[in-house]
C-alpha cells in the first residue's frame, strides 16, 4: 500500500515505513485507504482476477497463533487455569459458541458409548452428569 501510494506520486513522507502497523497510525489517512482496500480485497480480487476462494487458511491460521500465545501468557504464568476461563470459556458461552460443549462436538458420546458396551459399568467414560460440558445449559 505504501508503496502504491509513493508510485502514484502521493506525499508518505509524514509516514515511517518501518511502523506502519502501529497503533499510532491507526486514525491516519494512509490506513483509512489501505482498510478500504483490505475490506474490499476478496470482491475485488473475485472480479478482477477470477479468484474464488476466499483465504480462509489465513486469518484461521493466524487467529490460532494469537490466540493461543495470548493464553499462554495468563495460563502459564499467574492467572493459571483462570486465564482460560476469563478469556476463552466465558467468551464461548457469551456469544453463543457451540464448542464450548466440545466433547459432544468431539465425539466423546460415541466413545462413551463403545466404552459401556464393552465395560460395562467399569467404563471410565467422558460424558456423564459429572462431566464438565454438563455445567453449561
Amino acid at each position: 500500500m505504501f508503496d502504491a501510494l509513493l508510485a502514484e506520486g502521493k506525499d508518505v513522507s509524514a509516514y515511517d515505513h518501518n511502523q506502519l502497523m502501529s497503533a499510532h497510525y491507526d486514525d491516519a489517512e494512509l490506513t483509512r485507504i489501505a482498510d478500504e482496500r483490505i475490506r474490499t480485497f476478496q470482491q475485488d480480487s473475485a472480479c478482477e482476477a477470477g479468484i474464488f476462494h476466499h483465504l480462509i487458511t489465513l486469518p484461521t491460521y493466524h487467529t490460532a497463533a494469537l490466540s493461543t500465545d495470548n493464553l499462554a501468557k495468563g495460563y502459564f504464568a499467574e492467572e493459571g487455569m483462570l486465564a482460560y476461563v476469563k478469556g476463552v470459556q466465558r467468551q464461548e458461552i457469551r456469544q453463543g459458541i457451540a464448542c464450548v460443549k466440545h466433547q459432544n462436538m468431539a465425539g466423546s458420546d460415541m466413545g462413551d458409548d463403545h466404552k459401556e458396551y464393552f465395560a460395562g459399568e467399569a467404563a471410565l467414560k467422558a460424558e456423564g452428569k459429572n462431566n464438565t460440558m454438563n455445567q453449561f445449559h
